[in-house]
């Protein structure tokens, strides 16, 4: 785990096999130019670092975590419960349930714990709802955000101008 000061992500995740999805969320925070640390902290197998982990974040200078999980996937809600900031679960998609168990565990959390939470597997969503958090007190990363949305924009816009210019029987075989 890297220990900068300047760091305003932190991305923890239960296991190392959650690290594939959960980077999607890396690549967000590196796009956006946003500092970020990422560490394997499992609630059920390091219990007391996690527990230091999100007792001590906020004083550390994260501003947001993102806490992939998978199965039981307490991790989100666990550190939700250990710390003043926001916490967004991604629940990881899992063998036996793909990832349903995961979602539940993360978004039934009692009245006063939120956790904000995002689709199963959907570690980019995470990556960029913290980026927009940040946004908020921030107007060069706001100025960053409005440009992405507009780059969404105009790739539907693509994608329509070239469904009408072709037809969407030659669109669907391009595909």
């Amino acid at each position: 785990m890297t220990q900068n000061p300047q760091t305003l992500v932190g991305i923890i995740m239960g296991s190392d096999s959650d690290l594939p999805t959960m980077e999607a969320a890396i690549a967000v925070c590196e796009e956006f130019e946003v500092s970020h640390e990422v560490a394997i902290i499992s609630a059920h197998r390091t219990p007391e670092k996690m527990v230091n982990y999100a007792r001590t974040a906020h004083e550390r200078g994260i501003k947001v975590i993102i806490a992939g999980a998978g199965g039981a996937a307490h991790l989100p809600g666990m550190v939700a419960s250990l710390t003043p900031l926001p916490v967004i679960g991604v629940p990881i998609a899992t063998r036996n349930l793909q990832g349903v168990d995961s979602l539940y565990s993360i978004v039934q959390m009692p009245r006063g714990i939120p956790v904000a939470t995002v689709a199963i597997g959907n570690a980019q969503n995470a990556g960029l709802l913290a980026v927009q958090i940040l946004a908020a007190n921030d107007s060069k990363l706001l100025e960053k955000v409005q440009q992405y949305r507009q780059g969404l924009c105009a790739m539907v816009e693509d994608k329509q101008a070239k469904l009408e210019q072709l037809g969407y029987q030659k669109y669907l075989t391009q595909m």
